[in-house]
């Protein structure tokens, strides 16, 4: 049997007792947003030695990354808004719940889509603003339709949740190839634990959504903690690559290894069938505080020993 998910109309926004100013301003998926932000912004730290920062270009890293990471969310929810009113978890965002009219959500996204990438390619450079324009298609263009036709759509989506790093990488000029590549990696296989654990947990919502999701299709979990697991041991091993590189210290791998048996532990555990419902929840957290430590360790290392 198939579902016909049918676009929102246009009506009037309908008071929901939340901040009309905070119903836009969900619809730019702020924490999502923010982990762009901040892994652009440690892609273009970790590119250029401490004496070289620009910090008014870095400012407009920031601003133009926001900018394009917070329009390519409204238009995300504007195109999935039917999916949305099918889950429980996402029922009451902005425009599903009423609040926010889908035309509106379109127009936002798009001008600040737009407005991101003119900052970054009037005030930062060319190749940063291409690889923003790359991350809005490959988000856009590919992965939220995958979400409704294939099982892949994670290991698809990953490309555009890796991009953001890169985006500071060609700001500070492209230098250090391996280096930017690597944060490349690292935000990649990242994404597979953050992921496979999340749909895992709302495994029954997808469902009812129809989303083609891993969970869905694997109601028993193997697959999904199987690959979890798999990606972790890659995430780990892409984690430690900036010293093998030359880029980092050892103490950078020796915080970034213990790091790794962290996650590690929770992967493992997650593959135990009796213990994945309560593992999902915890590998989600853990992967939350693992990226923003190891990616901090990594610039401060660099700055502090002077890579």
């Amino acid at each position: 049997m198939t579902e016909t998910h049918e676009k929102l109309p246009a009506t009037a926004p309908v008071d929901t007792g939340i901040p009309l100013w905070r119903q836009y301003f969900e619809l730019t998926k702020p924490r999502l947003s923010l982990m762009s932000v901040i892994t652009a912004m440690i892609g273009y730290l970790a590119a250029v030695p401490y004496s070289f920062v620009d910090w008014p270009r870095m400012f407009f890293v920031v601003l133009g990354t926001a900018l394009c990471a917070g329009g390519v969310a409204s238009l995300n929810m504007y195109m999935e808004s039917d999916l949305d009113a099918l889950m429980k978890r996402t029922a009451d965002r902005p425009i599903p719940s009423g609040a926010v009219a889908p035309g509106s959500a379109f127009i936002i996204g798009w001008i600040m889509c737009i407005a991101g990438l003119a900052v970054l390619f009037k005030l930062v450079n060319g190749m940063s603003a291409f690889v923003a324009l790359a991350t809005i298609v490959a988000y856009l263009a590919i992965y939220t339709p995958a979400k409704r036709w294939s099982r892949w759509n994670t290991e698809i989506g990953a490309i555009s949740g890796a991009l953001p790093p890169l985006i500071g990488w060609a700001a500070a000029g492209r230098s250090n190839h391996l280096l930017g590549w690597t944060l490349f990696a690292i935000l990649y296989t990242w994404q597979m634990p953050h992921f496979f654990s999340l749909c895992w947990t709302y495994r029954k919502d997808y469902a009812a959504a129809g989303m083609k999701m891993l969970s869905v299709l694997d109601p028993s979990g193997v697959r999904v903690a199987r690959r979890a697991f798999i990606w972790t041991v890659l995430l780990v091993a892409s984690s430690l690559l900036p010293t093998l590189w030359g880029y980092c210290s050892w103490y950078y791998f020796s915080f970034a290894a213990a790091l790794g048996l962290w996650i590690l532990k929770s992967a493992i555990t997650f593959l135990n069938p009796e213990k994945r419902d309560t593992e999902a929840r915890k590998l989600f957290f853990i992967t939350l505080g693992y990226l923003p430590l190891v990616l901090g360790l990594l610039v401060i290392d660099r700055f502090i020993f002077k890579f």
